[in-house]
């Protein structure tokens, strides 16, 4: 038998109107999101279901967002059994509450201050990030070691191959850019992010994460959590914390995550909260796994 993988989403996965229907539809996901809004003192749900856009972007009310659709998602679908699961940057969070490593009111204020921390972070060290696609790790390490000759940068995000997103100082990242180009990307696009996430320039976000990472109970995971700065499968609550807290500023090593749960028997992935990025990254990755969605209020019904 194979295996199955849960799968959450990290920032830029939001939509305006994301989890409405599951507050319309479940008595849970009522509950969750006004238990959510308690721990956060936000109103949250309004900005997700109604927007703006502008608002839903701000990193300190994206995080929580995403965090709260999947988990709610992850919640409501029990039934549904899985051996292993992982989280893309801010989706680790919402993998850990899914493996019972965090309870979800201690996780969601985490979330809340993770993103509060990073865009003050961005604030205060003005830094941005682009995707690169069409060069290999090996070149783009090479491209930012000489780049960072102009300011800080490095690869942020190994998603998927031949797709790369890079991270650091604005003037570390144009050079970055300049440097792909000439060495035949396929395309080179800056994103638009509130700050230079895993990067050095997250430094003192991390430091405020730490205490509250060191404020908050965590357990050994029931279900194995590849972590995003490793790879590789934990469930120490000690082991987690620490990879936690790392995370802000070391990269998403998220191909070789896929990869490795591939490898340790997993066959179906489920992408369990708002869009379908992980699902097209999975794809690319590996064309012969199976890759589902669980989204809106009637992905969850065919699990009921």
């Amino acid at each position: 038998m194979g295996k199955r993988a849960f799968i959450f989403p990290g920032q830029g996965s939001q939509y305006v109107g994301m989890a409405k229907d599951l507050f319309e539809n479940s008595v849970e996901a009522k509950e969750m999101i006004l238990t959510a809004e308690e721990a956060i003192g936000v109103k949250i749900s309004q900005i997700m279901f109604y927007g703006p856009e502008e608002s839903l972007k701000q990193t300190d009310i994206t995080q929580p967002a995403i965090f709260l659709h999947s988990v709610i998602l992850s919640s409501i679908i029990r039934t549904l059994d899985f051996d292993m699961t992982a989280g893309h940057s801010l989706g680790e969070y919402s993998a850990l509450v899914a493996s019972k490593a965090i309870q979800f009111y201690d996780a969601v204020k985490l979330v809340r201050v993770r993103g509060e921390a990073m865009l003050q972070a961005g604030i205060d060290w003005k830094g941005t990030m682009a995707a690169i696609v069409g060069l290999d790790a090996e070149a783009l390490n090479q491209i930012c070691e000489i780049a960072s000759k102009d300011g800080v940068v490095q690869c942020a995000n190994f998603n998927s191959p031949g797709q790369i997103v890079i991270s650091g100082s604005v003037e570390g990242v144009k050079s970055a850019m300049a440097l792909a180009k000439d060495k035949g990307a396929k395309l080179v696009k800056e994103l638009v992010v509130s700050g230079a996430f895993h990067s050095p320039l997250m430094e003192s976000a991390r430091t405020r994460l730490k205490q509250e990472l060191d404020n908050t109970n965590f357990y050994d995971a029931k279900i194995p959590v590849y972590a995003n700065v490793t790879a590789k499968p934990v469930q120490s609550k000690d082991e987690i914390k620490d990879l936690l807290n790392q995370q802000l500023t070391k990269p998403v090593r998220w191909e070789e995550t896929i990869q490795n749960m591939i490898n340790d028997g997993a066959v179906e992935f489920y992408e369990i909260g708002p869009g379908k990025v992980l699902q097209g990254l999975v794809k690319r990755i590996n064309p012969d796994v199976k890759v589902f969605g669980i989204d809106k209020f009637s992905d969850v019904e065919k699990y009921l």
